[in-house]
């Protein structure tokens, strides 16, 4: 007799709240014991830059990382950009993706499904693939994931509580400051627990989970690698601006830690003095070239430089973009993510709510005498 596919929908109150992040967690959670897992992104978010296909980004890499193969990935039904969306508007796109969806349910094999939900619990509703409408057609059980910015993340919870009613199964509280930890332990968790929300982790916040890769800056600034270019792995925790006077910008670069320094190409006495404190990488505005200089001492400490045509207004704007919007493609992510996982989230609560049998659960029966 075939064995039930479960499905695990993993939703948000609000985009980057750290969804894709949260199930690689729990996919080497319940890897680890025994259960064989699948994964799948309804509604993509994350188009593929390649020429070659159009696969989501997240899925590429969450499927890459696990090492699924190709019968245990379930394929995304579309793309929610501003194309399909104009489609939809102008009715052009007619199709009706629920029986689409539940194609999903034909999966034959794994314990466990798990699905990567919109960003809100509202976005897909144009094409009737909004979290709830998902939860509904495949009747799947729901975890949220909550960033932590402030206690109305208690307040998004109660009103998710009222959509999903009994689907909705626990909460991962993510990114808590250190100085929240406490109170959302021992206040928001039991009130939480009072009204039916099971919380199954709190995630202290972590500084490089929210960094962004020289290479990640590099790709959005469409920048230039004038130095170091074997360095893209290095994580950018924070921006500093140079543009005050060298004593000034001394002072503020020593605070700092792992950061990347925007200045202008003609500015050697901010860029010699980035380059002997906590400097990640040195980004250069106006397309001006550094001098020899700049460059050789660059070379010798292992900092990037990176040349941008654009203004420095322009320059930080594009990187607190990607600072707010922080992906999960560095392997030393994947390792902080699993270890915050194993020590904040409780894997076998989850399962017992799934109702999965895991090979350490089925005990044998004893011999009669």
């Amino acid at each position: 007799m075939p064995k039930s596919t479960k499905f695990l929908l993993v939703g948000s109150t609000e985009a980057y709240s750290g969804k894709s992040a949260t199930i690689l967690g729990l996919a080497y959670g319940l890897q680890s014991k025994g259960l064989d897992v699948a994964y799948g992104k309804p509604l993509g978010t994350c188009l593929s830059e390649s020429q070659t296909d159009s696969m989501d980004e997240d899925v590429r890499f969450i499927s890459q990382t696990l090492n699924l193969p190709e019968n245990r990935l379930c394929s995304t039904l579309l793309t929610l950009d501003e194309v399909t969306i104009a489609k939809r508007v102008c009715a052009e796109d007619t199709i009706d993706y629920q029986p689409i969806l539940q194609r999903y349910s034909q999966c034959q094999g794994e314990d466990l499904v798990l699905l990567e939900g919109p960003g809100t619990l509202e976005e897909g509703r144009l094409f009737d693939l909004s979290l709830p409408q998902i939860a509904q057609t495949m009747d799947a059980a729901v975890v949220l994931v909550v960033r932590f910015n402030s206690m109305l993340a208690v307040d998004a919870l109660i009103a998710a509580k009222d959509r999903l009613g009994d689907r909705l199964i626990g909460t991962l509280i993510n990114d808590v400051a250190a100085d929240q930890l406490e109170i959302v332990q021992t206040k928001i968790q039991p009130f939480l627990e009072d009204q039916g929300i099971a919380v199954l982790g709190v995630l202290p916040r972590n500084i490089l989970l929210k960094s962004v890769s020289v290479g990640e800056l590099v790709h959005q600034l469409k920048a230039e690698v004038l130095c170091r270019p074997d360095r893209m792995d290095l994580m950018v925790e924070s921006l500093t601006i140079g543009a005050m006077n060298v004593n000034s910008a001394l002072k503020y670069f020593r605070k700092a830690r792992n950061m990347a320094v925007v200045t202008g190409g003609d500015r050697t006495d901010i860029q010699l003095a980035a380059l002997e404190t906590s400097t990640q990488c040195l980004i250069l505005t106006g397309h001006l070239p550094p001098s020899a200089t700049i460059l050789s001492r660059a070379d010798d400490l292992e900092i990037p430089i990176l040349s941008v045509d654009l203004d420095t207004l322009t320059t930080v704007e594009i990187i607190d973009r990607a600072f707010g919007q922080v992906r999960l493609q560095e392997p030393i992510k994947v390792q902080c993510i699993r270890h915050l996982m194993e020590e904040h989230f409780d894997i076998d609560r989850l399962i017992a709510k799934l109702g999965l049998k895991t090979a350490t659960s089925i005990q044998p029966l004893a011999s009669s005498s």
